[in-house]
């Protein structure tokens, strides 16, 4: 289906890709500390907000 080189470019993106995001959060994870506290609950209250709606279209 894929031709040689195009698996080996898409191997390779997908390599090169991982590793810039990985060492881009690294550099980012000091200040994440600081400028995100408390997000950590936004997420909670967003999953519980479409937990909710899943359970309501269930019911409804």
């Amino acid at each position: 289906m894929f031709s040689t080189g195009q698996l080996i470019f898409a191997i390779f993106f997908i390599v090169s890709f991982t590793l810039v995001i990985i060492y881009s959060y690294r550099m980012d994870k000091q200040k994440s500390k600081h400028y995100f506290k408390g997000s950590f609950w936004v997420l909670v209250g967003f999953l519980i907000f479409v937990t909710l709606l899943v359970a309501l279209k269930s019911i409804i």
